[in-house]
C-alpha cells in the first residue's frame, strides 16, 4: 500500500477514538478524592470527553470543587435527580456505580490525558472530514491555497488549545534562563546581549534584539521604515555570519533573518542593500545612470554580501498562517533568528477568520506575530503604517 491508497474502511465504518473505561475511572476518581480534580484541571474540560453524560458529570463536579464545596455522589444527586440528564445510564444511582471505577489520585493525570488525547484525535478526524469536504468544492470561495492555509490554521489552534503540558515554570528555573542571559552578556565583554542591528546607538539603548520579542516599528508613508528595517536586518545578517566565521573563513551562518516583504519585490529590496553597500544612488540604477566603474563596484560587493543569511519572501498579502508556517520551516531547515515584517496593514488575518472590522483584524494579526515571536523564540519586527492625519492634529506624537 501506497501513501496515496485509500484506507482499508471508511470514516462511517470506524469507531471515533475515546476511552469510555478511563473516562469511568477519572470521575469516579474525582466522586472519591476531591484533590483529584488538581490533577486535571488545567487542560480537562467537559466537551473531551466522549460520552456527553460523562462530560455533564465532570461539569458539575468542577463547578462545586471551584465553588469551594464537596463533590461526591451525595451532593451531586440533588443535581442530577429531576433533571433526567441521567435517566439514559440509570439516574442519579450511576454516580455511585462510578466509585467502583474509580482509580488512585496518583493515576488521575493519566486518565486525563487518555481522555484528552482521545479527543484530539477525534477532532483531527472532523477537521480531516471538513478538509475533504472544502476539497471536494463545499466552499467554492476557497481556491485551493485558501484551503491549505484554512486546515494549517485550524491544526494551529487545535494544538494551542488547552494541552496536557502548561507553560508555567518555577521561580528557580526561571531565574536560571536569567543567569544564562547574563552569562552571555558578561562573555560578550560589553557587547549587546541580543542580536546587534548593525545601530550602535539603537543597540546602546535596547541591548540588541532578544528572543520573543515583538517591535513595532511605525511611522508615516514616506518617513523610511522600510529603509531602517532593510539596515536592520542587513547588520543582524553580518552579525550571524560574522560570528560563524569566527574560526572558520568559508563557513556559513547558523541562522538567517527572514524578510517578509509585502510592498516590495525581493528584487527591489536586493537593489536597495546593493546600492547602499556600494554607495550609489538607487534612483540613479533604476534610471540606468551607472557607469562601468559603478557597475564594476556592484559585482565586487554582491560577491561580498552574497553569503548573508538573508531570505526574502515577497508573497503580497500573505496571511497570518502562511506567514506562520513559512517561519516554521525556516527554523527547522535554516535556523532563524529574526523576522521583519514590512508592513502590518498589508498582511491578511489567518485564513478561515472574518474579523468584523479592520482595528479587530489588525489586532489579531499582531496577537499572532507575538504568538509566532514566542513560538520560535526568536524577535519580530513589524512595521507598521500610520496615519497621515496625525500631520494636522496640533499634537503629532
Amino acid at each position: 500500500m501506497n501513501a496515496i491508497d485509500p484506507p482499508l474502511f471508511g470514516l462511517s465504518q470506524r469507531q471515533p477514538p475515546a476511552n469510555l473505561e478511563a473516562e469511568q475511572a477519572l470521575l469516579g476518581a474525582l466522586l472519591a478524592n476531591n484533590k483529584a480534580y488538581e490533577r486535571v484541571s488545567e487542560f480537562l474540560a467537559p466537551e473531551h470527553f466522549a460520552d456527553a453524560v460523562h462530560g455533564r458529570i465532570f461539569e458539575a463536579i468542577a463547578r462545586r470543587i471551584e465553588g469551594g464545596q464537596l463533590a461526591d455522589p451525595v451532593t451531586l444527586r440533588a443535581t442530577f435527580e429531576h433533571s433526567g440528564l441521567l435517566d439514559e445510564v440509570g439516574g442519579p444511582a450511576y454516580l455511585a456505580q462510578l466509585l467502583s471505577a474509580m482509580v488512585g489520585i496518583i493515576n488521575a493525570g493519566d486518565y486525563g490525558r487518555t481522555i484528552y488525547d482521545a479527543w484530539i484525535r477525534r477532532q483531527l478526524i472532523d477537521l480531516g472530514e471538513v478538509t475533504v469536504n472544502r476539497a471536494f468544492g463545499a466552499e467554492p470561495e476557497l481556491d485551493g491555497t485558501s484551503q491549505i492555509e484554512a486546515a494549517e490554521q485550524a491544526l494551529f489552534d487545535l494544538a494551542t488549545k488547552g494541552g496536557a503540558e502548561g507553560s508555567a515554570m518555577s521561580f528557580e528555573a526561571a531565574l536560571t534562563m536569567a543567569i544564562n542571559t547574563a552569562a552571555k552578556a558578561f562573555e560578550r565583554d560589553g557587547k549587546v546581549s541580543g542580536l546587534t542591528t548593525g545601530l550602535t546607538d539603537l543597540d546602546g539603548k535596547t541591548g540588541g534584539l532578544h528572543p520573543s520579542d515583538l517591535l513595532i516599528l511605525a511611522g508615516r508613508p514616506g518617513m523610511g521604515k522600510t529603509a531602517l528595517a532593510t539596515k536592520i536586518a542587513y547588520g543582524a545578517a553580518q552579525a550571524l555570519l560574522a560570528e560563524a566565521r569566527v574560526d572558520n573563513p568559508n563557513a556559513e551562518a547558523k541562522q538567517a533573518v527572514a524578510i517578509f516583504s509585502l510592498e516590495m519585490s525581493a528584487e527591489q529590496l536586493a537593489t536597495r542593500l546593493l546600492a547602499e553597500e556600494a554607495r550609489v544612488s538607487s534612483d540613479r540604477i533604476r534610471r540606468g545612470e551607472i557607469g562601468q566603474k559603478d557597475f564594476d563596484n556592484f559585482v565586487t560587493v554582491s560577491r561580498r554580501i552574497s553569503r548573508l543569511p538573508l531570505v526574502i519572501d515577497d508573497t503580497p498579502a500573505i496571511t497570518l498562517s502562511a506567514l506562520r508556517t513559512r517561519c516554521r520551516r525556516l527554523k527547522r531547515t535554516r535556523g532563524l533568528a529574526l523576522v521583519v515584517v514590512d508592513y502590518l496593514q498589508l498582511m491578511r488575518p489567518a485564513a478561515g477568520t472574518k474579523p468584523d472590522n479592520r482595528v479587530l483584524e489588525i489586532s489579531q494579526i499582531t496577537q499572532g506575530l507575538k504568538a509566532i515571536a514566542k513560538e520560535l523564540a526568536v524577535p519580530v519586527l513589524a512595521l507598521s503604517q500610520l496615519s497621515r492625519a496625525v500631520e494636522s492634529r496640533e499634537d503629532k506624537r
